[in-house]
């Protein structure tokens, strides 16, 4: 269907008359005295109040012509009660941000910084439609600015981008994502497979161990019927009947083919960042579209939804556009091939167009220049904190420095669709002193999980505990190749220890230690000191080496210490098969004067020779072999120990690194919801008061830590003291409780010099991390900012 408009001569001359009556309107607007927005977010220029009435007689056509259509969306009120032709509204701006280089980026920024004001009533336009600027200072807006603000950004980034008036499903609208996986959750799955190993090669064929057939069916039909009926369990309810389906008004963005290697349209949901397809069932109809050159109105049938419809907007029976003739988006790409030509030719263009029919363009944007500053991209989120609620997930986004604890993400996975039995939590951290990066805890398992940077204590970059009230704690933890003794990974439990080594001078490559079961310890050492549970076998495996005879380089040994016993294996010989084994008894040590040492007999030593030609060693070759692995024995219990000390004093640090930060911060943030602040003196007032408040605070810790390290330091020389009084008189049971309570105490001291060390580090940045954090509260900001 064909609109009958006047041509756009006769529209200028009506919009002449009342240029006057257009001014004086909005003169009248009670915004208009603010001194902080330029003159022409208050008044219109003559060229947009031509606009305003060309644009009024277009819509009493479009009224006239299709009454049962609704009304179009074509000049409403700023921010200053101005009315606005909505693609001046518009403002094409280049960003000098990477990450605002292209629409993703573009898309996840608006999506991110804004937060959403839903249209009410949910099936009428908007009245009112603010500027860029206005939003990004508020940072709230509704979807037609939602969409204004990406289209300007992607217009400037030289997209051929529109916006979209039109219809949309409930949960699109109201920025509901409840149903829809968690992309995030996607992304991991996708990381995941892409560690998988690779496939094999069609011509390389591996050996495979003989399977039954039968055997094979049977399990794969039971894993069939399992996932069928986990299916069934899982089934997702589907939303309720929307009342108001087809009629819920959304504005969104529309990119077209042509521009920046786009080969095909689609469209762009700016309170979500996600792009669809332009057939996708989301989207139920579009009413019209516009850029910053003209304004197109929608001719087709959109009873199937946007499935069918064609976005060739230079066909007027598909596309009415509100200015006939004004050049386009694909008229300015000609344009400025055929200037780079005629400049080539050494014409003008100027004269070329001289002898072109005059019509009227667009305007020029009201618009001022949108500024993005490199804190607003830090900052991203309201207030520096978003959450988004997906299908049995939820996702917190916080802005960097934000929280003191380095939280930058947490995505909380639940095992219900309403979001109430915690099944996983998972962390992310930036700058943190302890080099934490991740952390994922599962709630049914008691499992937690830990990753960090590089620069950890101990070079730890991977931590698994698991905390049992039967088991006690077990730890996995993978560490990096800087370590000197080359451990890179152990896994420790209340009854066993094994490690692995990597690139050892001594070739060894793995260790196990197993420890005293039966022996319990006292409750307050449970978990802390390990190291005093009796080690009962030690077992240890060493890599080949080439320096040495096969017969004479040990690839296994063994350590059981309750029978005294050291078992020994070499390593296989070639053309062997089997290798050389000694195992030795120690002679009992002397505990007395009055018990005299066992001597070491030839019946102590046992084993098998591979070689029978070869002549048995000696009685004092044998006792200097036995003498070097009692000597080995006794530095790898010294490992051992100070692998558990390590352990110790890393679970030590964890403890006081994830001790409530905030709990300092409680009072003051709080305080600011209980006073009054009226003006900036009360703002600064009471933000000086509470940077005051944590300077003592951070002050009281540190007396409080110092405090805890006199204590412990006279406490340990008041016993050294009574130990040199009464060294003389002590028996064998008292000297071993006064060595080991030197130790605990040296210990407790140790870790309150660490303390204090780390809390002189992380004072600096925590107090930068409340005074932004104070900046940004609602209450403060507007005062402190200005």
């Amino acid at each position: 269907m064909e609109m009958l408009v006047e041509s756009n001569e006769e529209q200028a001359e009506n919009g002449n008359e009342q240029v006057q009556e257009a001014i004086h309107v909005s003169a009248a607007s009670d915004f208009l005295s603010s001194p902080l927005l330029p003159e022409s977010y208050k008044c219109n220029s003559v060229e947009e109040v031509r606009l305003l009435a060309i644009a009024d007689n277009f819509q009493r056509q479009y009224c006239l012509l299709c009454p049962e259509r609704k009304s179009l969306l074509l000049c409403p009120i700023n921010e200053c009660g101005v009315q606005k032709f909505v693609s001046t509204t518009l403002r094409p701006t280049m960003t000098s941000h990477p990450g605002l280089l292209n629409w993703e980026g573009c898309a996840l920024f608006v999506a991110d910084f804004l937060s959403l004001n839903p249209l009410e009533p949910p099936g009428e336009l908007p009245r009112f439609l603010f500027s860029a600027t206005s939003v990004l200072r508020s940072q709230t807006a509704t979807c037609f600015e939602y969409a204004t603000l990406l289209c300007s950004l992607l217009l400037g980034a030289n997209y051929d981008a529109y916006c979209v008036s039109g219809y949309a499903s409930k949960e699109m609208c109201l920025l509901d994502q409840s149903l829809q996986d968690c992309p995030l959750l996607d992304a991991q799955a996708k990381d995941a497979a892409s560690d998988l190993p690779p496939d094999i090669e069609p011509g390389l064929r591996l050996q495979r161990e003989p399977k039954s057939r039968f055997l094979t069916q049977q399990a794969k039909k039971k894993q069939q019927e399992a996932e069928a009926k986990a299916k069934q369990q899982e089934e997702i309810p589907q939303p309720p009947a929307d009342p108001l389906q087809g009629l819920r008004v959304h504005c969104w963005v529309l990119v077209l083919a042509g521009c920046r290697s786009i080969q095909e349209n689609f469209f762009v949901d700016p309170l979500t960042g996600r792009s669809y397809s332009t057939t996708s069932a989301h989207f139920l109809g579009v009413e019209s579209v516009w850029n910053n050159l003209n304004y197109y109105v929608n001719m087709q049938d959109c009873k199937d939804g946007c499935a069918e419809l064609v976005y060739d907007l230079h066909d007027i029976k598909l596309w009415e556009p509100v200015l006939f003739g004004a050049i386009s988006k694909r008229q300015l790409s000609i344009n400025l091939l055929k200037r780079k030509e005629m400049k080539m030719m050494g014409m003008t263009w100027e004269e070329e167009e001289e002898e072109e029919a005059r019509v009227f363009e667009m305007p020029r944007s009201w618009v001022t220049s949108i500024n993005i500053s490199k804190q607003d991209l830090e900052t991203c989120w309201p207030g520096g904190r978003k959450l988004t609620r997906y299908k049995k997930a939820e996702l917190e986004r916080f802005a960097p420095s934000l929280r003191l604890d380095g939280l930058v993400t947490r995505l909380s996975i639940y095992k219900d669709l309403d979001c109430t039995e915690v099944l996983t939590v998972k962390e992310w951290y930036q700058d943190r002193n302890d080099h934490l990066s991740e952390r994922e805890v599962n709630k049914l398992t008691g499992i937690t999980t830990e990753r960090f940077i590089p620069g950890r204590h101990f070079h730890l970059l991977f931590h698994r505990f698991t905390s049992t009230q039967t088991d006690g704690v077990e730890h996995e933890m993978e560490f990096s190749g800087a370590r000197v003794d080359g451990l890179v990974r152990r896994v420790d439990t209340p009854v066993e220890m094994t490690e692995n080594f990597k690139g050892r001078e001594d070739f060894l490559y793995y260790r196990q230690v197993i420890f005293d079961s039966d022996i319990q310890l006292p409750e307050e050492s449970t978990g802390s000191e390990p190291e005093e549970r009796p080690l009962l076998q030690v077992l240890e495996r060493f890599h080949r080496n080439p320096n040495k005879d096969a017969n004479d380089d040990v690839a296994e040994r063994v350590f059981v210490a309750l029978q005294r016993r050291i078992e020994v294996k070499y390593h296989l010989e070639e053309q062997r098969f089997v290798p050389c084994r000694r195992t030795f008894i120690k002679p009992r040590e002397s505990k007395d004067q009055q018990h005299k040492a066992e001597d070491f007999r030839a019946d102590m030593v046992s084993g098998f020779h591979v070689d029978p030609a070869q002549k048995p060693l000696n009685t004092l070759a044998l006792y200097d072999l036995l003498s070097d692995l009692v000597k080995a024995e006794k530095g790898v219990a010294l490992q051992i120990k100070s692998s558990k000390k390590e352990e110790r004093v890393a679970a030590e640090e964890q403890r006081w690194l994830q001790e409530k930060e905030n709990d300092f911060l409680a009072p003051i943030i709080s305080r600011l919801c209980d006073i009054e602040i009226v003006n900036a003196d009360d703002a600064q007032r009471i933000y000086n008061e509470s940077l005051t408040d944590f300077k003592n605070c951070i002050m009281a810790q540190a007396q409080h830590i110092q405090e805890r390290h006199d204590q412990a330091t006279q406490v340990l020389q008041n016993k050294q003291e009574h130990y040199q009084e009464n060294r003389q008189n002590m028996s064998h049971q008292e000297l071993k409780e006064y060595q080991a309570y030197c130790a605990q105490h040296i210990f407790q001291i140790h870790i309150a010099q660490k303390r204090l060390r780390m809390h002189k580090r992380s004072a600096a940045q925590r107090y930068r991390a409340l005074d932004q954090r104070l900046k940004q509260h609602p209450r403060l900001a507007p005062y402190l900012l200005n």
